[in-house]
C-alpha cells in the first residue's frame, strides 16, 4: 500500500529543510490521500522533493516528522532510535545502579522522538504518548525496550491516556504494556531514594527534570530553614535533609504527594521533626507565613500557561507568587524558583522575577541560571524543547 503524502505550498518547506520537524497545517497545498490521525505519512516539497516521514494528526501541527530520510518505521527501526537515546544517557554517566537509577530515556524531538517521552524508573519504563500516532505504536516501542534494556527491563507502563487528544484519550486505559510492577515504586538518585507512584502520580510520577538542580541546592542548604513549595513528593526537601537543613517544610495542596513526601524522608532516615508536610495552597501558606521566616526557599510551581492566549496571565502568577517569597525569604536568603511553562521564555521569565524584585522592594542577586538535566535534550532545530528554566537568586534587605 503507497504511503499517503503531503504536498506543501511553494516556499513552506524551508523549516523543514532546517530539520525542524513541525509541518503546520497552513503549509500544506494538498493532501494525495487524507491520512486518519496516527498514520504515517511522507512530506514533500511543491516540485515533488521528499523531505520527510512523520505522523498526522489532524489540528494545527498535521506532521510530526521522525525521520528526514525514507524509511520503514518497523521495530527495526524503533529500536534504532531507542538505542541512540540509551546510548547517549549511558556515555553521560546518567544510568548508575544504586545511585541513580531513573532517568528520562526518550525526550521528544529531543531525541528524533515527537510525541514521545519514555521515564525509567528502576526496572519499570513508563511510556507517555503525546500524539496519537505514537501511541499507536506502543506495541512496537515496547518491543524494541525490550530489546535495548534487556534483562534490566521488568515492566512497561502506558501513561497516554491524560497527554493525548481528548477525543482519542478518552478511550485510552493506563496499564502495563510489558511484564507487571508494583507502585509506588523505590528508586535511586543522586544517592537518596524516592517511591514514585507512576500509576497514580503527576505525569510520568516524578519530576526527573530537576534532578540536577536538585543535587545544586544540596550546596546550600546545609544548617538552613526551607521551604520547598509546590514540593510534590519532596524532591527538593529531600536533597535540602541530606545536606543537613535543620527544619523542611514541604507545602502542595495534594494530600496524596504529602504522604509520599513523609514517606521519602522516612526512607531515607531523617528525622520526622526535621520535615514538616503540609497540605496547603501554597499562596494561602505563604501569606500566613511570618516575614523573614526562610533561609532557602524552593518556588516550583505547576505550568500557568501551556498556551500563548494564557501567557499574560501566567506572568502576572509568576509575579505575584515570586514577589510574595521574596517577602518572606531572610536578608541574605536563597530563592530557587523555576518556570515550566513552554510559552514564558526564558528572558520573559527573567524580567518576570525584576518586576517581582521591585514590587517586593528587595536587593536581588543572581548566582545561577537553571535548566533541564541533559537526559531532557533539546534538538538545535527545535528550540521549543527547552521549557525547564530557573534561577537561583540571593535576596537581600529591602532596597
Amino acid at each position: 500500500m503507497s504511503i499517503k503524502t503531503a504536498i506543501l505550498h511553494k516556499g513552506k518547506d524551508a523549516a523543514l529543510r532546517r530539520f525542524h520537524p513541525w509541518v503546520f497545517s497552513g503549509a500544506i497545498r494538498q493532501w494525495k490521500d487524507k491520512p486518519e490521525d496516527g498514520e504515517i505519512v511522507e512530506v514533500r516539497s511543491a516540485d515533488g522533493e521528499f523531505l520527510g516521514t512523520g505522523h498526522f494528526q489532524n489540528g494545527s501541527i498535521q506532521v510530526r516528522v521522525f525521520s528526514f530520510a525514507p524509511v520503514e518505521a518497523d521495530v527495526d527501526f524503533w529500536e534504532a532510535k531507542l538505542q541512540n537515546a540509551f546510548q547517549l544517557r549511558q556515555s553521560l554517566g546518567l544510568i548508575q545502579p544504586g545511585h541513580t537509577d531513573c532517568y528520562r530515556l526518550v525526550h521528544g524531538e529531543g531525541d528524533g522522538l515527537p510525541g514521545l517521552v519514555i521515564d525509567v524508573y528502576g526496572a519499570t519504563a513508563v511510556l507517555q504518548c503525546h500524539s496519537i500516532g505514537m501511541h499507536r505504536q506502543r506495541e512496537q516501542l515496547t518491543e524494541a525496550l525490550q530489546r535495548v534494556l534487556g534483562d534490566a527491563l521488568q515492566a512497561v507502563f502506558d501513561k497516554s491516556a491524560d497527554a493525548l487528544p481528548s477525543e482519542y484519550g478518552g478511550k485510552v486505559s493506563p496499564g502495563y504494556l510489558f511484564g507487571q510492577a508494583t507502585a509506588p515504586g523505590r528508586v535511586f538518585e543522586n544517592g537518596l531514594r524516592f517511591e514514585v507512584d507512576w500509576e497514580g502520580g503527576q505525569k510520568t510520577g516524578f519530576f526527573l527534570d530537576q534532578r540536577d538542580n536538585r543535587e545544586l541546592l544540596r550546596r546550600y542548604a546545609a544548617g538552613k530553614t526551607v521551604l520547598n513549595a509546590f514540593s510534590y513528593t519532596g524532591g527538593f526537601s529531600i536533597y535540602a535533609l541530606a545536606a543537613g537543613a535543620t527544619v523542611v517544610d514541604s507545602v502542595d495542596s495534594s494530600a496524596k504527594a504529602m504522604d509520599l513526601a513523609a514517606n521519602n524522608a522516612t526512607l531515607n532516615g531523617f528525622d520526622a521533626t526535621r520535615h514538616r508536610p503540609v497540605v496547603s495552597d501554597v499562596m494561602k501558606y505563604l501569606q500566613a507565613a511570618d516575614d523573614e521566616q526562610f533561609d532557602l526557599m524552593v518556588v516550583d510551581p505547576p505550568a500557568f500557561a501551556k498556551s500563548n492566549d494564557k501567557r499574560h496571565n501566567a506572568v502576572q502568577a509568576y509575579k505575584r507568587l515570586n514577589a510574595l517569597a521574596m517577602r518572606k525569604i531572610r536578608p541574605g536568603g536563597i530563592l530557587f524558583t523555576f518556570s515550566c511553562s513552554q510559552v514564558v521564555d526564558r528572558s520573559l521569565f527573567y524580567h518576570t522575577i525584576v518586576a517581582a524584585a521591585l514590587e517586593a522592594r528587595r536587593s536581588v542577586r543572581v548566582l545561577h541560571h537553571l535548566r533541564q538535566p541533559p537526559d531532557h535534550p533539546v534538538s538545535l532545530y527545535h528550540p521549543e524543547g527547552e521549557y525547564l528554566k530557573g534561577l537561583v537568586l540571593e535576596v537581600g534587605p529591602e532596597s
